[in-house]
């Protein structure tokens, strides 16, 4: 198929997806964070701010644990 070495090509797929993850996870949190206003507190904080720091707080855990999942193998 490819002359690639299979541990070469495992070691690429591992940089591809940890690239990819974690600029979907920042374009998301930065759509709803900054674009819509929902990263900032005016005056007080809203329902709306919390929602979102609790979920980027999540998604960020989550994040974490995937990228150790990922990356606790053999190379």
């Amino acid at each position: 198929m490819s002359g690639m070495e299979p541990e070469a090509q495992d070691f690429l797929k591992r940089i591809v997806q940890t690239v990819s993850v974690g600029m979907l996870f920042l374009l998301l949190h930065m759509t709803f964070g900054l674009y819509l206003n929902w990263g900032f507190f005016e005056g007080s904080p809203t329902i709306g701010n919390i929602i979102y720091y609790i979920v980027f707080l999540t998604s960020l855990a989550g994040l974490i644990y995937f990228y150790y999942r990922l990356w606790k193998g053999k190379l």
